[in-house]
């Protein structure tokens, strides 16, 4: 994926928001290269390779048919879209933060084992200003917020180094400070949300760190709903 992605530049990701303003992120939307081309500035071929990249590097599907393509912007696509808008609103409202929401479920059991290890636990005191309670709170996130999840990528998060010992190499990680909320407006404050570079979960999977456990300071219990404020460090 990262030799495909090297080839969509800026020329590629205005043609991206074309045809996504054409319908293409919310089903598919017929295009021809000659259309694309006036509104571009450019010439066929030169709106035919756009797309042509886009494919190569997943942002959409199209099938071509007698009038022209159908094409459909993919959840790549659409997360490269949310990056983007995600870097205008903080250059025009000076502000990107990321608003998050979903519901409390159990996780796998990994966290515990993970952050209690001396490799990322003494970055997170140094780097994050606290010991976090050895494991994570993690939420199912809506289907709003699993677009909206790009967004973070625009905010600078705090930077956890991969390290190894005599047994195996650990990843790196990436942390984000946050603040959650719950129904009811209780909120915990000294948050961060933790993505490892190398996790199980998928976009739909956030997974919080705290100095206490959540679960117990906010009465969490699974299906249970929160909010999650995303900011920069």
């Amino acid at each position: 994926m990262s030799q495909t992605t090297e080839r969509v530049g800026h020329d590629e990701l205005a043609t991206l928001k074309l045809v996504a303003l054409d319908g293409a992120l919310e089903g598919r939307a017929t295009v021809t290269c000659a259309a694309l081309a006036d509104r571009l500035d450019a010439s066929n071929q030169t709106a035919s390779r756009r797309l042509q990249r886009l494919e190569d590097a997943e942002f959409i599907e199209r099938n071509m048919t007698g009038d022209g393509q159908r094409i459909a912007v993919t959840e790549v696509g659409e997360r490269a879209l949310q990056r983007e808008y995600a870097d205008y609103r903080r250059l025009f409202e000076g502000d990107a933060d990321v608003d998050l929401s979903g519901v409390v479920t159990s996780g796998m059991g990994e966290g515990r084992h993970y952050i209690s290890l001396s490799g990322y636990m003494e970055q997170f005191r140094d780097r994050l200003g606290y010991e976090p309670f050895a494991g994570t709170l993690n939420v199912e996130l809506d289907d709003e917020s699993v677009r909206a999840r790009a967004r973070m990528d625009a905010l600078d998060p705090v930077g956890i180094d991969g390290w190894e010992d005599d047994d195996r190499t650990y990843g790196p990680a990436f942390c984000w400070p946050a603040t959650i909320e719950t129904v009811d407006g209780t909120r915990y404050e000294d948050v961060h949300v933790i993505a490892p570079e190398r996790t199980h979960h998928g976009t739909d999977q956030l997974e919080l760190i705290a100095p206490d456990r959540l679960r117990d300071e906010l009465g969490l219990n699974d299906d249970d709903h929160v909010t999650i404020h995303v900011s920069e460090q």
